[in-house]
């Protein structure tokens, strides 16, 4: 037969446990500090429209970038004047 100080005991042996497992569990570290942000280029009005007309073509990947690249260049040479 098992005493009642025998029980106690073995009662708060069980619940330091339970408080105890808190403590050891793993914490979420912060992330690490991002790395000073480049300072972006604005966009271009062409390069925004070329976006406007791949998205429209559903294109992606290479083929985007592709086009992308294409576009940018037929764009800027619409818009130098040609020299001679």
């Amino acid at each position: 037969m098992i005493t009642i100080s025998l029980r106690t005991a073995g009662l708060a042996l069980a619940a330091s446990l339970l408080l105890a497992v808190p403590a050891f569990a793993q914490t979420q570290t912060p992330a690490p500090a991002a790395p000073a942000a480049k300072a972006e280029k604005p966009r271009s009005a062409a390069s925004l429209e070329c976006s406007k007309e791949a998205d429209a073509k559903g294109l992606h990947g290479k083929e985007r970038k592709k086009f992308r690249a294409e576009c940018k260049k037929e764009a800027a040479s619409k818009s130098a004047p040609a020299s001679k």
